[in-house]
């Protein structure tokens, strides 16, 4: 293999997740505002986030063993084309519903679905990065990956949050359902090594096979990784769902925002992981394990700035003074969790066989994922009992995360994988 970042293959890989995934964040972005416009409440809003993250429990492990089980490059293609498949079926159903807004269980079945095919998807792409670069650049390629995402996210909020009010939905609905297609049709071109493994039981029992192979790697041969995973699993109940489910309420309820800071304030929160992605091979070069308690405490203590922003005392002052104080501190913290993501990836795979790496990062989504709707649903209805006094959940998950860093600590004193 050679020695350098951009071959042919990747760099194709990294074109096509730059389209998909700026499509799925325009159409994030626009179901998420067409849910928060049409309903104005922080509960139900969380509850169809929630809901939308169950697959990720269920069909991740899938997905991780399918991507060990066929061609890669092939599943990404068909995952592709499937999201662009049923982005067309919402199309043509909020054609037919005219003006008005869809019924919120419809919007629901769709974020579903679509969250069943990423689920499946993410393992097969997550998977294919150490096959594609060598190992000196693995850091890199996963930090490559990583921040193209972010970038895909900085500018969907932004393209969204300005076309939003001026197109409507159905036009980035369209728009979301061509970029899936363009990444499937891109993906096709990719040369992904690929050794079909043997068997001798069915398909169904074979699969079901591999994923307890993972499992029991994960368990008895690599318990670190399962105290990782368990780590990110209580992350995702009481952090992350402070940024997915507690900001976008809060610019949008709490600061009355419109699309376009809206729009502004989720990408400046994406613009963060892509400086995170790009910084995590020099900041994570001499980090070991045993240290990531660090990264979580310095991330506890700048949400408590969050809660500041957000207090009556600071919303008096006027919009601009809370925007850019809670903005500015929730960038810092997402930066940070984005080199822990890709620093704990980087030493999953670089520890993992590659024909078993599929099931293992399906395992490690699925587990750090299952706590996610609960933490969704729950800071929901966090936000909506105390839409009076916004800051009290935001200091919540603070104490938590500090809880979550000394936890670390504990747990990955002298850990190595």
């Amino acid at each position: 293999m050679e020695n350098k970042l951009f071959r042919r293959d990747f760099s194709l890989v990294v074109a096509g997740q730059i389209i998909s995934i700026l499509g799925s964040a325009v159409l994030r972005f626009a179901l998420n505002l067409y849910i928060l416009d049409m309903t104005g409440r922080a509960d139900i809003f969380g509850i169809l986030i929630a809901i939308s993250a169950i697959p990720a429990i269920l069909f991740t492990p899938l997905g991780g063993a399918i991507a060990d089980r066929f061609n890669r490059r092939n599943l990404m293609v068909i995952f592709d084309f499937s999201a662009s498949a049923v982005v067309i079926v919402l199309l043509i159903l909020l054609i037919l519903q005219g003006g008005g807004y869809l019924p919120v269980v419809v919007i629901g079945v769709f974020l579903v679905v679509l969250s069943m095919i990423s689920s499946m998807y993410q393992p097969a792409v997550q998977a294919s990065v150490p096959v594609l670069v060598c190992e000196e650049k693995l850091a890199s390629g996963n930090g490559i990956v990583t921040g193209v995402g972010a970038l895909s996210g900085l500018l969907g909020p932004v393209l969204g949050g300005v076309l939003y009010g001026i197109v409507g939905l159905n036009a980035l609905v369209t728009a979301s359902c061509a970029a899936f297609f363009l990444s499937a049709v891109m993906e096709m071109f990719i040369r992904m090594p690929f050794a079909k493994p043997g068997r001798d039981k069915s398909m169904a029992l074979t699969i079901i096979d591999d994923m307890k192979l993972g499992l029991r790697y994960v368990v008895r041969e690599k318990p670190t990784i399962l105290k990782l995973i368990i780590l990110a699993a209580a992350l995702n109940l009481f952090m992350s769902p402070l940024f997915i489910v507690g900001v976008p309420y809060i610019l949008r309820i709490t600061l009355n925002s419109s699309e376009g800071m809206y729009g502004i304030g989720m990408g400046i929160l994406e613009l963060s992981s892509i400086i995170g992605a790009i910084l995590t091979g020099a900041v994570t070069k001499k980090l070991r394990l045993s240290d990531i308690y660090r990264l979580l405490l310095v991330a506890s203590v700048l949400i408590l700035p969050i809660a500041l922003s957000v207090t009556p005392v600071i919303l008096g002052f006027g919009y601009w003074q809370s925007f850019a104080m809670m903005i500015f501190f929730s960038a810092l913290v997402t930066a940070l969790a984005t080199m822990l993501s890709v620093f704990v990836i980087t030493v999953v795979q670089k520890v993992t066989p590659n024909e078993i790496l599929g099931k293992v990062m399906g395992i490690i989504m699925a587990v750090a994922g299952c706590a996610a709707p609960l933490g969704m649903a729950l800071y929901g209805f966090a936000f909506e009992q105390f839409s009076n006094a916004i800051y009290i959940p935001v200091l919540a998950a603070c104490v938590f995360t500090i809880g979550i860093s000394f936890t670390a600590k504990i747990c990955l004193k002298g850990a190595e994988v």
